[in-house]
């Protein structure tokens, strides 16, 4: 199938979604006249799509309706909307409390990913990781999502710099669900620390972390345990603002 045939196909099963959003149940013959393709493409497309579990047969034979992974894809989109708009405003305090950068970050596939980052106030504040997976063992955001279940740990520990701990043993998860916080001195890269603490949803489950980083020289390895107190006491409101009471 050629580049241009591809992005073709993905025009159309977006445009089915949004006759199915708009319409409702419509029948195949609809979705093919709309879309002006023979019956057998619009078949095809939605066989893809309900594959996908984006769409589902209704009870009245040959109608097609959203399905239940269009609901599980908004919701995860929305949650992740409300976890960076309810954060906000406490990583803009935290960021000028700790005085380095803050940010939120997410488990997905294996990695946690960076969604908001706040810069905190010193000239020298790093660079921007909003949007960027990193390795679960060599972060603290990280650390933070394997010690309480919201990431399992990879069968190889890549070593990134001298200091990267390389074993499962030696990332101390236990110590991290005792002490509620996580940190890093140089493991992801040289001259770069970061402490992180767990981020709860309305059931209780760890869905994020928040982290501050900063240079060696300033968010120094005798600075983490204050730092990691104050992490925990943010990640405690974050939690609170986005459903979780206990």
């Amino acid at each position: 199938m050629s580049n241009s045939t591809s992005v073709q196909s993905v025009d159309r099963a977006i445009a089915i979604l949004e006759i199915l959003a708009r319409d409702g149940a419509t029948r195949v013959t609809d979705l093919a006249a709309e879309l002006d393709v023979h019956k057998s493409t619009a078949f095809r497309l939605l066989a893809a799509l309900e594959h996908g579990g984006l769409v589902e047969q209704s009870g009245d034979r040959g109608r097609y309706r959203l399905g239940f992974g269009v609901v599980r894809l908004a919701g995860a989109a929305t949650a992740q909307l409300d976890l960076s708009r309810e954060s906000r405003p406490v990583c803009l305090r935290l960021a000028e409390e700790v005085g380095e950068t803050v940010n939120i970050a997410v488990p997905q596939d294996g990695d946690a990913v960076n969604i908001s980052q706040v810069r905190g106030p010193a000239a020298i504040s790093g660079h921007n990781w909003v949007g960027q997976r990193t390795p679960s063992h060599a972060t603290s955001s990280g650390k933070v999502l394997l010690a309480f279940g919201a990431l399992r740990l990879p069968a190889e520990l890549a070593r990134y710099t001298p200091r990267t701990i390389t074993s499962p043993d030696g990332l101390g998860l236990e110590e991290i669900r005792e002490r509620g916080w996580a940190a890093t001195v140089e493991e992801l890269e040289v001259g770069l620390n970061a402490v992180a603490a767990p981020i709860r949803g309305s059931d209780g489950s760890v869905v994020a972390a928040v982290s501050a980083s900063g240079p060696s020289y300033r968010l120094t390895p005798d600075r983490l345990p204050e730092v990691g107190g104050l992490l925990a006491e943010a990640a405690r409101e974050i939690s609170q603002r986005i459903g979780y009471y206990r």
